[in-house]
C-alpha cells in the first residue's frame, strides 16, 4: 500500500472511531484515583432520591406513587468481600411506583444488562456507540467499575446521551416494586477479577485485524514467506483494514532462552529481524512478532542457577513446556533475560507482541514451585505480573501486547488482549467470556483460515463482537474469491458488551482455579473452548445520523425471531436484509422468520432497520456491520437520499435502498466516484459506485413522487 493510501485508511478509521465516541488508539495508562469500595450515600426527600458515590452524584431523580408514599427498604451486604447495596420502594397504593432519574457516568459508562432475564432469548449482545436497546436494565461504568441496575420484574428503559467527559442516562422504572441495586468494584469483587483496576488503564480502542504465520507455515516459516505475504497483504487486504502482520514461531534459534536466541534470527531469515520489520512497514503494515517466556537452554541454566526459581537443593526448577523457570522476583533476571529482548525488538519497529507460554510460567512454573515463593515471603502472582510488567515497560504503552494462551486473570491491565482458548479458532469465547471483551481486555479467538469451510462464519462473528481478527492462510489464498470473507469483516469496530455477565458462565464461573492449576497441558476447565453453542449475536449500532441493529445467526431452530427479544419495539415495522446473500427478506412487525442458513456461508448477517414511509438505505456492501465502518452520513431531504461513504479504491460499492410505491426513481450521482449502475431488484434500488482511489465520496439518489 502506498503511503498516501495508508494515510487515508488510518484517517478514515480514526474518523469512524471518533464519530462513535472512541479514540483510534488509547494510551494504556490512566492513573486516576481508585473509586471507593463502599456503598453510595443515599438521600431521600419527599418525592426525590439521590445517590452520591466518591463525592459525586451518581443518580438523581423523583419517585411517584399513588395513594400512600411507597415503602422504602435498604440493604447493604458485603458477603465474600463484595459490596451490594439495594434501595427498594414498594407500592402501598393502587398504582405502580414510578422512578424517573438521571444516572451520571464517566465517558466509559454504557447501558447493559447485569444478569439474564428469566425469559431471555439466548443471544450475545454488543454495541457500537451507546445502545438504546429496550433490553437494557443497568448502567456499567468501566472507569469506576460500578454497576447500577434495576431488579426484575420492574419495567425499565435506559436512554443514554454523551455529554463531554460524562455520559448521562435517563432511567425510567415502574412496578409494584422498584429496587435499585448498586455494586461497586463490580468486575473486581463481584466477578472475581482481583487484578482488574480500570481506572489505571484503557482498553485498546483501535481495530486489530491482520495476519499470523502460524497455521499458514508453522515453524517452517521463512523470510521469503513473510515478504511474499506482506506484498499480497498490501494489495489484497490492507486497503480493507488489515494492518498487522505477525511472524510466529520459526525465526528464533534453539535452544530458546538467552536474548540473542530471539534477537539474532536463524538462517531462514538472512536479512535479520530489523530488516524484516523495515520491509513489512514499507508495505504499509504494522510488524508483529511472537516470543516465548520459556527457557530451554539446560547448560546455561545449570551454570547460572541464581537466575531461576530453584528446588530444595538450589537447582534450577523446571516444568513441562516452560523449561527452566525464570525468577521474575530477581531484578537481575528481568534485566538480563527479559528486558533486552523487548527493548531491542521495540527499537527495531515491532509493534505487535504475542507472548507465548504465559500459562506455563504460571502453572508449571510459579504454581508448581509455590514453596520457592512461600519460603521467601513472596506473592507469586505479584512476581508473575512483574515479568509481564517488564515486557510492557520495554515495549511501551502504545504497542499491542497479546497474552497467549488461555484465560489470564492475573494480567488484567497489563495486556491488551488474551487468546482465550487453545490453538485453532474457537467460538466458545464469544459467549463464555463475552463480558470481558473490550472491558477487561480484547478477546482473541485465535487465527482464521479463510480457506476453511467456516470462514464467513468465523470472520463475521469475530468482527461483530469486536474481537481480534487475525488471518492465517498462505498468501495465494488472498488472490482468490475466498478473500471476500476477510474483506467484508475488517476493520473491527470497537464494541462494548451489552451484557456484563457471560451468556455461557460455565467457564468464567471457574476462573479462580487459575490460582491453583499446576498444569497447562491442554485447556483448563476455565479456558474458552472451540464449540459454537450460542447461535445468535446481536450488534446495536448508534451513529449520529441513524441507529440500526445487526443480527448474526449460525443456525438453531428456524422459528420466528421476535423483535422484542432483540431489544426493538414490538409494534413497529422493520426491514430485514441479509448481507451475504444480498436479499431483502421484507418488512415485518413483531417478528421475522430467518429461514435456512446458506451452506456457502454457514452464517446469516441480518441488517435490521426501522421501516420508513419513504426511500431509505437498508445496507451497503462494504462491511458486515451494514454501514458502521463506511457510512459517514445519511440524510433525507426534498425527495433525495444523500450520504457520504468511505470507498476502497477498486472495490465496487453497492448501496441498497428501498423504493416504495409512489416514488419514481430519477437519478443517482456521486462526487468522487462513478455511478456504475442503478438496478431495480424487487423492492430495492441498488446503486453501484466505483472509485479508482480510496476516498470519501458524497452521493445522492433522487426520486419524484407520483407514478
Amino acid at each position: 500500500m502506498s503511503k498516501p493510501r495508508r494515510a487515508w485508511l488510518r484517517a478514515a478509521l480514526g474518523a469512524a472511531a471518533l464519530a462513535l465516541g472512541v479514540g483510534a488508539r488509547g494510551a494504556l495508562a490512566q492513573n486516576l484515583p481508585a473509586p471507593p469500595d463502599a456503598p453510595a450515600q443515599l438521600a431521600v426527600s419527599e418525592g426525590g432520591v439521590r445517590l452520591t458515590y466518591g463525592g459525586r452524584t451518581l443518580l438523581e431523580g423523583t419517585l411517584v406513587g399513588q395513594g400512600e408514599a411507597p415503602e422504602l427498604r435498604t440493604l447493604v451486604d458485603s458477603a465474600g468481600g463484595a459490596v451490594t447495596q439495594v434501595v427498594k420502594w414498594t407500592a402501598r397504593g393502587p398504582g405502580p411506583v414510578v422512578l424517573t432519574a438521571t444516572v451520571i457516568g464517566s465517558a466509559e459508562a454504557f447501558p447493559c444488562e447485569v444478569e439474564p432475564r428469566p425469559d431471555a432469548l439466548r443471544v450475545v449482545r454488543n454495541s457500537v456507540g451507546l445502545s438504546h436497546s429496550l433490553l437494557n436494565r443497568a448502567v456499567y461504568d468501566r472507569l469506576g467499575d460500578w454497576a447500577l441496575s434495576v431488579d426484575w420484574p420492574a419495567q425499565v428503559t435506559v436512554s443514554p446521551t454523551a455529554s463531554g467527559d460524562s455520559t448521562l442516562f435517563r432511567v425510567e422504572a415502574s412496578g409494584g416494586e422498584v429496587a435499585l441495586r448498586f455494586r461497586p468494584r463490580y468486575y473486581q469483587r463481584h466477578r472475581g477479577l482481583a487484578a482488574y483496576r480500570p481506572w489505571t488503564y484503557r482498553a485498546w480502542r483501535g481495530s486489530v485485524a491482520g495476519w499470523s504465520s502460524w497455521f499458514a507455515f508453522g515453524d517452517s516459516v521463512t523470510e521469503a514467506d513473510v515478504r511474499r505475504t506482506a506484498d499480497v497483504m498490501a494489495e489484497a487486504l490492507a486497503p480493507w483494514g488489515y494492518e498487522w502482520l505477525q511472524i510466529d514461531d520459526g525465526y528464533e534459534r534453539q535452544p530458546i532462552g538467552l536474548p540473542d536466541r530471539w534477537l539474532v534470527a536463524n538462517d531462514k531469515f538472512p536479512s535479520g529481524l530489523s530488516g524484516l520489520a523495515r520491509y513489512v512497514a514499507g508495505r504499509g503494515l504494522e510488524p508483529g512478532i511472537w516470543t516465548n517466556v520459556a527457557f530451554h537452554d539446560r547448560a546455561w541454566a545449570l551454570a547460572h542457577p541464581a537466575y531461576f526459581v530453584t528446588d530444595s537443593e538450589d537447582r534450577p526448577a523446571r516444568g513441562n513446556w516452560i523449561g527452566y523457570v525464570m525468577n521474575g522476583a530477581d531484578p537481575v533476571t528481568l534485566n538480563d533475560l527479559v528486558r533486552p529482548v523487548y527493548d531491542s525488538l521495540a527499537r527495531e519497529g515491532w509493534r505487535y507482541f504475542k507472548v507465548d507460554a504465559l500459562r506455563h510460567l504460571r502453572y508449571e512454573g510459579y504454581n508448581s514451585w509455590a514453596d520457592f515463593f512461600a519460603r521467601r515471603g513472596l506473592d507469586r502472582v505479584a512476581v508473575y505480573r512483574g515479568v509481564v510488567q517488564a515486557i510492557r515497560d520495554a515495549i511501551g504503552p502504545r504497542a499491542f501486547l497479546l497474552a497467549c494462551w488461555g484465560i489470564r486473570p492475573e494480567l488484567a491491565g497489563l495486556v491488551d488482549a488474551v487468546r482465550v482458548g487453545t490453538d485453532g479458532f474457537g467460538y466458545g469465547g464469544f459467549a463464555e467470556y463475552n463480558s470481558y471483551n473490550n472491558v477487561v481486555w480484547r478477546n482473541d479467538p485465535d487465527h482464521i483460515q479463510i480457506a476453511a469451510p467456516d470462514a464467513y462464519r468465523a470472520t463475521t462473528l469475530a468482527s461483530l463482537t469486536g474481537s481480534v481478527l487475525m488471518l492465517t492462510d498462505k498468501p495465494e489464498v488472498y488472490r482468490t474469491a475466498r478473500v471476500e470473507a476477510a474483506r467484508r469483516a475488517a476493520p473491527v469496530l470497537f464494541t462494548v458488551p451489552e451484557q456484563v455477565y457471560d451468556v455461557d458462565p460455565s467457564r468464567s464461573s471457574r476462573i479462580a482455579e487459575a490460582d491453583v492449576s499446576v498444569s497447562g497441558s491442554g485447556p483448563r476447565p476455565f479456558d474458552a473452548d472451540q464449540r459454537l453453542e450460542v447461535p445468535l449475536y446481536l450488534l446495536d449500532v448508534d451513529r449520529p445520523f441513524e441507529r440500526w441493529t445487526v443480527l448474526a445467526r449460525t443456525g438453531g431452530a428456524d422459528s420466528a425471531v421476535r423483535f422484542a427479544d432483540l431489544g426493538l419495539e414490538p409494534d413497529r415495522p422493520y426491514l430485514v436484509f441479509e448481507f451475504w446473500t444480498k436479499k431483502l427478506l421484507g418488512a415485518f412487525t413483531g417478528s421475522f422468520v430467518p429461514g435456512r442458513v446458506d451452506p456457502r456461508y454457514r452464517v446469516q448477517d441480518f441488517c435490521i432497520r426501522e421501516r420508513l414511509d419513504r426511500p431509505q438505505l437498508v445496507a451497503t456492501s462494504r462491511h458486515v456491520s451494514c454501514g458502521a465502518v463506511d457510512l459517514a452520513d445519511v440524510s433525507w431531504r426534498a425527495d433525495t437520499l444523500s450520504g457520504a461513504s468511505d470507498l476502497v479504491g477498486g472495490d465496487a460499492y453497492d448501496i441498497y435502498v428501498t423504493e416504495p410505491a409512489g416514488y419514481r426513481f430519477v437519478a443517482a450521482t456521486a462526487d468522487g466516484a462513478d455511478v456504475a449502475s442503478t438496478v431495480r431488484a424487487g423492492a430495492l434500488r441498488i446503486v453501484r459506485l466505483e472509485a479508482a482511489r480510496s476516498a470519501r465520496v458524497a452521493w445522492q439518489v433522487a426520486w419524484r413522487k407520483g407514478r
